[in-house]
């Protein structure tokens, strides 16, 4: 899988949150929780994804492309509830 995104939401997104889409991509190396985001129709299949990197939960949005391609489009720290669903979700 590669992952990609663009530059300048990457940049907007290491000012908002401290998260950059590199480090974001690498929850995708362990366990996942992961569901559609059906909050808004964007036009596009886009998935909800927790994980852990270093230690850190961290909330991804992305959408899968035909080219064996994962489009990275927002990364966060996991919110307490989320945090919880994850733990919850790989059972510890």
């Amino acid at each position: 899988m590669n992952y990609v995104w663009e530059e300048d939401k990457n940049l907007h997104n290491i000012k908002k949150h401290g998260i950059s889409f590199e480090d974001a991509s690498r929850i995708f190396q362990g366990p996942t929780l992961e569901r559609i985001d059906d909050r808004f129709e964007y036009g596009e299949v886009r998935v909800y994804a927790v994980g852990v990197v270093n230690g850190l939960e961290i909330t991804v949005i992305y959408t899968d492309r035909d080219n064996d391609e994962r489009r990275i489009i927002s990364a966060w720290r996991a919110e307490p509830h989320e945090r919880r669903a994850y733990w919850q979700h790989i059972g510890i």
